[in-house]
């Protein structure tokens, strides 16, 4: 049996909604941002593979998986769907990412919904939830310091 998780929250970045929506879609952006990120490069339209490095709590491994995007309505608004798979069990998700011009730059919010299952579902949805929220925020706080400061 697997943990159901719902994440929410969202993040201002310092930067302008085209070049955060744009950043959001590409791979070698997204790669440097990504905590744990070993690989990520575009295998088609929208659609993205990825191998990660995790660690939660004392479950650590690699993962493999792939992201697929849609609905994309530039620069507002885009579904994403991903799953993977690894040592550690496997996880599935779908989020809704949504980009909105806020005074000093972008407001990224976000909403998803995660499946996770195997061992890693064995730490504890409360972990897994602020396991995730820390890696959100890690991510986003990298994405705001590669855009920020620039034209």
């Amino acid at each position: 049996a697997g943990a159901r998780m719902k994440i929410e929250g969202s993040y201002d970045i310092p930067a302008p909604r085209q070049k955060v929506w744009a950043a959001l879609l590409d791979p070698a952006q997204l790669a440097t941002a990504m905590v744990g990120c070993e690989r990520l490069e575009a295998v088609g339209e929208g659609e993205y593979r990825a191998t990660l490095k995790i660690g939660v709590g004392v479950v650590k491994g690699t993962f493999e998986g792939k992201v697929r995007l849609s609905g994309l309505e530039p620069p507002t608004r885009y579904r994403m769907a991903v799953e993977g798979s690894g040592g550690p069990g496997f996880v599935r998700g779908e989020a809704a990412m949504e980009l909105a011009e806020v005074e000093g730059g972008t407001r990224v919010t976000y909403s998803a919904d995660v499946q996770v299952g195997g061992l890693i579902a064995s730490v504890g949805q409360r972990m897994l939830g602020g396991v995730a929220k820390m890696t959100l925020d890690q991510f986003f706080s990298r994405m705001a310091e590669q855009l920020g400061g620039g034209p």
